[in-house]
């Protein structure tokens, strides 16, 4: 996984799509949907892993954006 467009293609194959118009809500609601994939097994450590990252490098960047 490199970038947000791959972690939404992951929960799409599981059949989540998120969107909420606020983006912060759209990142916790992920987060919260890969973490209960790797809870359950549907997906490998490294992709849990992989995608915890980017959802969290996505956050900051948007909180450094908002203070800027």
């Amino acid at each position: 996984m490199k970038d947000l467009y791959d972690v939404m293609q992951l929960l799409k194959r599981y059949g989540t799509i998120i969107y909420t118009a606020d983006f912060i809500s759209d990142l916790d609601l992920m987060e919260s949907d890969i973490r209960d994939l790797y809870d359950h097994e549907f997906i490998t450590p490294r992709e849990y892993a992989s995608a915890l990252m980017i959802l969290r490098q996505k956050r900051t960047e948007y909180e450094k954006k908002g203070k800027s």
